[in-house]
């Protein structure tokens, strides 16, 4: 298991995983006051967590389903990046996909946060890629419905 340094600077406990086999943390908004959000409006919640992960580590900022179902709100930028040398504050960016003004509450769980492991790659130039049955199609083009 990897060891992740935190400085919390909110008023809330580190984030947990809620179960065993859970592959994220939820991350909480740390906010004085509740935040309406009208329509298609997008604001950035702080968390006031900060985190040093260690070299070949990524965080990942995703939507809570709860969140989505429930609220119509979601996170923009998904997955949000966050690389190993970031050491500000852990920022979500949460935009409101409903009909309705929804308001965050302070301490409400608006996102979680899961760790993955990624690879460097270089580049090299060619005149030709390889064939394959596929080729260039995309979306809807391998046969699956």
């Amino acid at each position: 298991m990897e060891i992740v340094k935190i400085l919390n600077k909110s008023t809330f406990d580190n984030p947990t995983y809620a179960t065993e086999h859970s592959s994220g943390v939820d991350l909480k908004a740390f906010i004085e006051e509740p935040i309406n959000l009208k329509p298609l409006e997008r604001k950035l919640i702080p968390t006031g967590l900060f985190i040093e992960l260690p070299v070949g580590i990524e965080a990942q900022i995703r939507p809570r389903s709860g969140m989505a179902l429930k609220k119509g709100l979601s996170i923009l930028n998904t997955p949000g990046t966050i690389d190993s040398d970031y050491r500000g504050e852990i920022g979500v960016i949460v935009v409101n996909l409903s009909n309705d003004i929804v308001t965050i509450e302070p301490g409400e769980r608006i996102c979680q946060m899961v760790f993955t492991r990624y690879e460097k790659v270089s580049f090299e130039n060619v005149n030709k890629i390889s064939e394959t049955d596929r080729g260039a199609g995309g979306f809807g083009s391998t046969g699956h419905k």
